[in-house]
């Protein structure tokens, strides 16, 4: 295929999916990552469309997506998301809350499941578009330009005026006394609401995490379901979680 074509080909790609890959644009047509890689960065350079690590994102959409190269410790969030899909079933109400751990959740949910998703952060809104059975509600409020979240009494508002299943809440902080604390006040009011809403907790927490405290108070131990961490659930550096209560995964 010829170049031109090639990269015609590319852009209708990017408008139904939003994002694409090096390596299945290159096994789709049949050609080199290499190649693949200058066909989108002459593209990048024509604004047709935004690099990414490892392909590209529309150019009307790339706002909303984190740059995965500055997203720490990727290995364990993805292994957290992969373990944290396994509470999810048809026609659940749930709320997902901010951070690259739950976008990493975000983008590992079935794509043929059935929810109500409620959040306030934009690129979780978006990662989700591309899941046709998942009804998306934004609860948004004033823009947060450097997290891409919606903050402020608006947001809290709307979470005092619903009820879900469950709520998967990022984690900044967790102790097995002092439970889960977090270092913004503004960002602490949403997620205590986002409990209050929720029939149930679960924690998305890598392990450097654990032990660490921070001002605000968000829930004690009782109030937390499950810690999901990359860690095997029987590994010492969990047993005083155990201990407190809460379950492990």
């Amino acid at each position: 295929m010829q170049k031109d074509k090639r990269q015609n080909s590319i852009l209708e790609k990017l408008n139904t999916d939003q994002k694409v890959t090096t390596l299945q644009l290159a096994e789709d047509f049949r050609v080199s990552e290499d190649t693949i890689r200058r066909d989108l960065n002459e593209m990048a350079q024509k604004g047709l469309l935004s690099k990414v690590h490892g392909g590209a994102v529309s150019s009307i959409q790339k706002l909303y997506y984190y740059n995965d190269n500055v997203i720490k410790n990727q290995q364990e969030k993805e292994s957290i998301a992969k373990k944290a899909t396994s509470f999810l079933s048809d026609d659940m109400s749930i709320i997902i809350s901010d951070g690259t751990t739950n976008l990493a959740f975000a983008r590992n949910i079935p794509k043929d499941i059935k929810a109500t998703v409620f959040t306030y952060c934009l690129p979780i809104a978006m990662e989700l578009t591309e899941h046709p059975g998942i009804e998306i509600i934004f609860l948004g409020g004033k823009i947060e330009k450097k997290s891409m979240v919606a903050i402020g009494i608006d947001v809290l508002n709307k979470f005092s005026d619903i009820h879900v299943d469950m709520c998967f809440l990022g984690t900044g902080s967790i102790g097995p006394i002092e439970g889960i604390t977090e270092g913004s006040y503004e960002v602490s009011l949403i997620k205590k609401a986002i409990i209050a809403a929720s029939d149930s907790v679960i924690s998305l927490a890598t392990s450097n995490k654990l032990g660490l405290r921070q001002p605000y108070s968000i829930c004690k131990p009782p109030e937390i379901g499950f810690l999901v961490t990359e860690l095997d659930p029987a590994n010492p550096k969990l047993a005083h979680y155990a201990e407190a209560g809460i379950q492990l995964l």
